[in-house]
């Protein structure tokens, strides 16, 4: 099978840990033990990730340095899917042996202008901060800012995936055997312009919904959306919450689930599901047992038989 893995941020880099370069690799070579499982029982592999923490910090640097020079959304998410993507690349290699090529594509993805979202930021990057400490950030900066659970973040525009032009050169890859790592933090957000050509554009867009994006236009048999929490819950954070092990897109749809969290997942696996693929939302150690259907949640078509 070909399976798309998109690693979330919070599996890369956990909340509460400092964003060291020590850190996010302890992490990303906990993330390759598993995803080299994916491999080593047979499957083509391509890997997406996100990049919020990272992408956040990078303009916290940037508007420390010269306050009037900071770089767009853009180019830091292309500076951050080149620095998470070494990372993956190189612990995945070492975690096979240096028995499978891995390459690492910036992968620009395009987005529509017109977009609501331009006009709604929602997308959480950054570390959090206190409610105090955000809206002085905030104030200083030009930042609008959320509520994160306890916590307050920056939140910038996420605009749909629209198309990805960089499919033939993915698929060029996959044609050699090569795993790849791509779309990193949804990709980097581009407009086409009415000339064909493209530009980048300050935003940040959803990695799930890229990655489901890219999965079904690759024609991927597989989405699997890995977090930390091990399924999608019914009646989550009450007495009475369980997991569910399967659910079809019209049912998924129909759960109430947050938007900063579940939601955008479960969306993401709707959208692959509808086209004929299977999705899993699980833990990323549980990844092959979710494909399998051993673990986590699966969305398909399909009714499957509850665990």
């Amino acid at each position: 099978m070909l399976v798309v893995a998109a690693v979330g941020g919070n599996a890369l880099l956990q909340r509460g840990q400092p964003l060291t370069a020590e850190a996010q690799r302890a992490n990303v070579k906990a993330a390759a033990e598993a995803l080299a499982a994916i491999v080593r029982a047979g499957h083509r592999l391509i890997v997406t990730h996100g990049n919020g923490p990272q992408v956040g910090l990078l303009a916290l640097q940037g508007a420390a340095y010269k306050p009037d020079e900071t770089y767009p959304l853009d180019v830091l998410g292309a500076e951050t899917e080149g620095m998470i993507g070494y990372l993956i690349e190189q612990e995945l290699e070492n975690a096979l042996g240096h028995d499978h090529a891995v390459a690492t594509l910036l992968t620009q993805v395009v987005v529509d202008g017109r977009d609501p979202a331009f006009g709604t930021p929602t997308k959480f990057v950054g570390p959090v901060y206190s409610k105090d400490e955000a809206e002085t950030r905030a104030k200083a900066a030009g930042w609008s800012i959320a509520q994160d659970g306890a916590y307050w973040r920056r939140v910038v525009p996420s605009p749909r995936p629209v198309e990805i032009p960089d499919l033939r050169v993915i698929r060029l890859l996959l044609d050699q055997g090569v795993i790849v790592i791509c779309a990193g933090g949804g990709g980097i957000p581009v407009l086409r312009r009415p000339d064909d050509s493209m530009i980048g554009v300050e935003a940040v867009i959803d990695k799930d919904a890229a990655s489901a994006l890219l999965a079904a236009d690759i024609g991927a048999d597989a989405l699997l959306l890995l977090t930390d929490v091990d399924a999608v819950y019914q009646d989550f954070g009450t007495d009475a919450a369980k997991p569910i092990s399967h659910l079809t897109p019209q049912r998924a749809r129909a759960l109430d689930m947050p938007k900063g969290s579940m939601g955008p997942k479960l969306q993401a696996a709707c959208d692959f599901a509808d086209r004929g693929g299977v999705a899993g939302i699980g833990r990323l150690a549980d990844a092959l047992a979710i494909l399998d259907g051993m673990a986590g949640t699966r969305v398909s078509l399909s009714n499957e038989t509850a665990r």
